[in-house]
């Protein structure tokens, strides 16, 4: 059976097997990490992928993007091993793998989800009170290898593992994501334990995700013994392109343990032969072998790196990081490590940016007005406080930016303006500005806008302006016309509808599926109702006066209301000519129109 057979094979198997598990016993959650140039998928299960039990919350998309390359996946599967010798067994418990269940789950407690903490912030986590956020965005959750009792072939060694995760906004940060992982023994002693980070990288270009995984099966695996990092990289060419960044994985062991008194293993998998029995894989996890680097791209790259022997009693912590890192290249990956071993040494004290603004929006024709000042309750960028800058600046920020996007949320992003203190040795002093007007857009189209704040650079440690993130308060908007007084001027736009027309390919983008699906469907196809009064019903009927779908409306901003060409019970509508009527709430009266859809 040839490596994308037995994938598929195992994850059928898996989804079958998953489906029978109480997920009721659990809080499954999760977010995406995605403050700087990397976007990843992270949940308490302890995964790096959403596996069986978030599959449908989370749909297809791309686990793990490089964002300057839209649609670059790297990941197939992540996650750490924890083995050990177990009274008389020899257990291995694992996030996730292959031909491995997950064995790691949260509480069914309200609060074992997935924490967001920003940088500095204070929350106290019932398991972790007066938690302090380290990196600009913080991802805090707990798993448990004995949460659930239904695991197939699973003896647990009742471990806690706390994970944190950690991302900064800007360079030279922006490029990896680090893992902090406290492992806990709750009830048995662990002799012997080996600890293993487990990367299935799926490197290369995703524009169908998880509908055909040649993408990832053209990859190999290479390791960098002095970092203990391993890396998965997409050769040159093949049916995905060339990926811009590999995906690589660096383990630091805990501070109190020499990493040279260690016994370290990298181990890939050719064929994807991972062994399912728990002494097999800890044999694995032990070896102390370093495999040759992965000469073949036909395979893909599947690896473990592990680390070992540690003697854990119940109740100790076992402290240790992983580093999950990206690059314009190979090079860059490997200067971005360098920086990640700068950042763990200074125990991840550095300048910070300021919070990110607010934004509102308020629409006109053809107009959009952002408004970024700061309101009762909102958090004021212009006043926050560093305490690790050398400079010990008073008022560390500096100015806003504001970018636009007609592709999505998340970019790519036009730079519109730059307002900035005056009267200081930093940029153009332009004056600070908290209001801009966008002019000249396409009504009933949407455009993605955000506004962040930079801060000073700090010249006595000579570290750069530090920016928020673009992507957390990045708003949607369709700028259109206010509401009419009455009905009577409603109109259909566009009115035909063409089938034939690729309303996807405008820029900005007519027709686009949502956030979580790539690919456009037939529920993506949209048509706007406009002129509207405030409160109105509109029907739409086909020519033999059948009812077809029925849209409430009432909006003190907008007069227009978007239908996907959908009937009532889901079905999308054929070509033909149809009937509207528009009932005015306000005063009763009801306009009649029609328009046609070509398909």
């Amino acid at each position: 059976m040839d490596l994308f057979k037995k994938y598929i094979s195992f994850i059928l198997i898996f989804f079958s097997v998953a489906s029978l598990y109480a997920q009721a016993n659990v809080s499954l959650d999760w977010k995406m990490e995605d403050v700087g140039n990397v976007r990843q998928f992270v949940c308490n299960l302890g995964s790096l992928w959403p596996t069986g039990y978030l599959w449908d919350a989370y749909q297809p998309l791309i686990y793990c993007e490089y964002k300057p390359a839209p649609g670059e996946e790297h990941i197939g599967e992540g996650g750490i091993w924890i083995g050990g010798i177990n009274g008389n067994d020899t257990l291995v418990s694992v996030t996730t793998g292959w031909n491995s269940s997950q064995e790691f789950f949260p509480t069914s407690a309200p609060w074992d989800t997935v924490w967001v903490v920003n940088k500095l912030d204070t929350v106290d986590i019932p398991y972790w009170p007066g938690y302090v956020g380290i990196s600009d965005k913080d991802l805090v959750c707990r798993y448990s290898d004995y949460n659930l009792t239904t695991v197939t072939s699973h003896t647990p060694q009742y471990l806690d593992v706390i994970q944190t995760t950690h991302a900064w906004a800007n360079k030279p940060m922006d490029e990896f994501i680090f893992y902090q992982f406290y492992v806990i023994p709750t009830r048995n002693d662990i002799k012997k334990a080996y600890i293993s980070y487990w990367l299935d990288g799926n490197v290369g270009y995703c524009e169908a995700c998880r509908s055909d995984y040649g993408f990832g099966l053209d990859d190999r695996s290479l390791y960098y013994p002095d970092q203990h990092l391993g890396v998965a990289i997409d050769p040159p060419g093949g049916t995905d392109g060339t990926a811009v960044s590999p995906i690589g994985v660096r383990i630091y062991p805990p501070e109190n343990i020499p990493a040279d008194s260690l016994r370290w293993t990298f181990n890939w998998y050719p064929g994807g032969n991972v062994p399912a029995r728990d002494g097999l894989r800890y044999a694995d996890m032990a070896a102390g072998v370093i495999m040759q680097n992965q000469q073949s791209a036909s395979n893909g790259s599947q690896f473990i790196v592990s680390f070992g022997p540690i003697d854990l009693n119940v109740g100790d912590t076992l402290h240790f990081s992983v580093g999950e890192v990206f690059g314009k290249g190979l090079d860059s990956l490997l200067a971005n490590t360098e920086t990640m071993d700068w950042l763990l040494a200074n125990d991840f004290k550095v300048p910070s940016p300021p919070p990110t603004p607010p934004v509102r929006a308020t629409i006109k024709t053809g107009q959009v007005r952002l408004d970024w000042s700061a309101r009762p309750g909102d958090v004021d960028p212009e006043t926050y406080q560093d305490p690790y800058r050398a400079d010990s600046s008073a008022q560390p920020f500096e100015g806003y930016r504001i970018y636009k996007s007609t592709r999505s949320e998340t970019g790519p992003w036009t730079l519109l303006a730059q307002y900035d203190v005056d009267d200081d040795e930093f940029g153009p002093n332009t004056g600070l500005a908290r209001q801009y007007t966008d002019i000249g857009l396409l009504d009933y189209f949407e455009y993605f806008y955000t506004v962040t704040a930079f801060s000073k650079p700090d010249t006595v440690i000579g570290f750069r302006s530090q920016e928020s993130s673009k992507d957390p308060n990045a708003i949607t908007v369709i700028p259109g016309p206010d509401p009419q007084p009455t009905a009577g001027k409603v109109a259909v736009v566009p009115n035909p509808y063409r089938g034939d027309i690729s309303y996807d390919k405008f820029n900005p983008a007519w027709e686009k599926p949502p956030r979580t699906r790539q690919t456009w469907l037939e529920q993506d196809r949209k048509i706007f109702f406009v002129e509207l009064p405030q409160r109105c019903q509109i029907k739409i009927y086909t020519l033999a006066g059948d009812l077809v779908q029925t849209l409430n409306h009432n909006d003190p901003l907008q007069g227009f209301e978007e239908w996907n060409l959908t009937s009532m019970v889901g079905q999308a509508v054929s070509s033909g000519i149809y009937l509207f009527t528009v009932e005015d709430f306000g005063n009763g009266e009801v306009q009649v129109g029609k328009f046609v859809i070509i398909k």
